[in-house]
């Protein structure tokens, strides 16, 4: 059995392909895609907290939130950037000076003093700040 070239189409000679194959790109590109998608609503911690356990029910975050993080050591966090407390509420205000939503998401570690909790949501209610939320962790089954 013989196979002949097609010559009709004017390709050279040798028969090699001008193209570029980009279906295998295009298919890495978009699981690439689906696994950011799926990891980025994840990543609100960053800082490690561990949170107290609520049996209230939560609420949709949303998603242009600001997420104020206090860590075990009292140290605060304004999404991954840590802020040192004296300047807590000039940063706030900046941050909340263009925004709409005047909405905060307060995540506290369940060992850190009361008062640090306190001292950042005055400073989030001098910002502008109009709701402000405590992020829990639903309780953990008994075994």
């Amino acid at each position: 059995m013989e196979f002949k070239q097609s010559q009709s189409d004017g390709d050279d000679d040798n028969g090699a392909m001008a193209d570029i194959n980009i279906v295998p790109l295009v298919d890495v590109m978009l699981v690439l895609l689906i696994i950011f998608m799926v990891t980025a609503p994840l990543s609100i911690g960053g800082i490690n907290v561990d949170l107290p356990s609520s049996k209230a029910r939560s609420r949709d975050m949303a998603e242009d939130r600001v997420v104020l993080s206090i860590n075990q050591k009292g140290e605060y966090f304004i999404e991954k950037m840590e802020v040192p407390a004296g300047v807590l509420d000039i940063r706030l205000k900046e941050l909340y000076q263009q925004r709409e939503k005047k909405e905060l998401y307060i995540r506290a570690d369940k060992t850190v003093v009361y008062g640090r909790v306190v001292d950042a949501m005055s400073a989030a209610k001098l910002a502008g700040v109009t709701r402000i939320s405590m992020l829990t962790q639903a309780p953990t089954k008994p075994q």
